[in-house]
């Protein structure tokens, strides 16, 4: 059997962009009346916010706590693995809700206060439950090298982080504060490309990251296909598989390849073909895997677990599992997937 890493202290320090989600139904119009792109994160201005809140007044808006990388703490959180969630919030009802989210889940908060207001995402679901976010960042912005707690670092064995990061100078300071210390510490380090788009801007800086740093490299078809420039899955795995130790390449309902030290595993897709949501699928998709790299399990079963929880997601509305989908979940992987230390 071929393993990842065995035991190690059971905990991860992530770096994200922690927002307030508003979840909302829309048809394809109303995207084009939007002048959005669907199916992507378009970043937006406070300006763009409103203009798209005035224009779902008349819908019905679920609010809930979310951002790629909070997402995936939280999910390994309730999965069982420590983890700690580095961001930017603001001073206001939204920051307050959002603590409290943390507190009840019981995720390390790192999180820290600016004068900028909490960032939201809203996140448009198409009838063919396609969605397409649009993220004011917000006080994300101000997050810096200053905030990180090193300490939080060095108790950590994997630090994770999104290519979402990229999108401003003092979040890119804060991702290198902690990258420069991967020798020190000893952690590994994994990415989530995150976004076609963020590839587009940061091509060679991403290049240069995986190649440098990056363990474990996560990206879908669509991005991988952005950063290696070819339209096969399969390829692509093999390709970011030269670069890093591990790449694990998510292929839609076609499952996913998974590269370690150049060995290709196949994933076979679980959960529904007809998906109640997909948002938060990659982040679950994440959680999923460093649950099972943390166990000491083998790609594949590691690869089965990521696959099994995104399966698991989409079948909901939002991104985070409740306490009891949560326990369930536990259980299910405790009695199908014994620990191998």
């Amino acid at each position: 059997m071929v393993y990842i890493c065995y035991n190690l202290g059971m905990s991860v320090y992530g770096i994200g962009n922690p927002l307030i989600d508003l979840l909302c139904f829309v048809k394809d119009e109303d995207i084009k009346n939007l002048s959005l792109f669907k199916g992507t994160m378009n970043l937006i201005d406070e300006d763009k916010r409103e203009e798209i809140i005035t224009y779902l007044k008349k819908k019905e808006i679920k609010y809930s706590c979310g951002g790629s990388c909070p997402n995936t703490m939280v999910t390994l959180k309730c999965l069982g693995v420590e983890t700690y969630l580095a961001g930017g919030i603001g001073k206001d009802e939204m920051a307050d809700m959002y603590k409290a989210r943390l507190k009840e889940t019981s995720v390390h908060d790192e999180l820290v206060k600016n004068d900028s207001p909490t960032g939201t995402s809203i996140i448009l679901i198409t009838e063919d439950r396609e969605r397409t976010m649009c993220t004011y960042l917000g006080a994300n912005r101000n997050f810096d090298s200053k905030d990180v707690n090193l300490e939080s670092v060095k108790n950590a064995d994997i630090f994770y982080f999104t290519g979402y990061m990229f999108d401003t100078e003092s979040q890119k300071r804060a991702i290198r504060k902690v990258l420069e210390k991967k020798k020190e510490y000893g952690f590994l380090v994994a990415f989530d490309i995150a976004d076609p788009f963020a590839v587009g801007r940061y091509r060679q800086t991403f290049f240069d990251l995986i190649t440098e740093y990056v363990d474990i490299v996560f990206a879908n078809s669509e991005e991988a296909r952005f950063l290696i420039d070819n339209y096969d899955a399969y390829e692509c795995a093999k390709s970011i598989g030269k670069l890093c130790p591990v790449a694990a390449i998510k292929n839609g309902k076609k499952g996913s390849y998974i590269s370690k030290n150049r060995e290709i595993f196949e994933i076979p897709v679980y959960g529904s073909s007809k998906p109640v949501d997909t948002t938060g699928a990659g982040d679950t998709y994440a959680a999923g895997f460093l649950y099972g790299v943390e166990k000491g399990y083998s790609v594949s079963d590691s690869g089965k677990i990521a696959s099994f929880l995104a399966g698991e997601i989409i079948s909901q509305i939002g991104a985070q599992f409740n306490e009891n989908k949560s326990k369930e979940l536990r259980d299910y992987l405790e009695s199908n997937f014994p620990t191998s230390y």
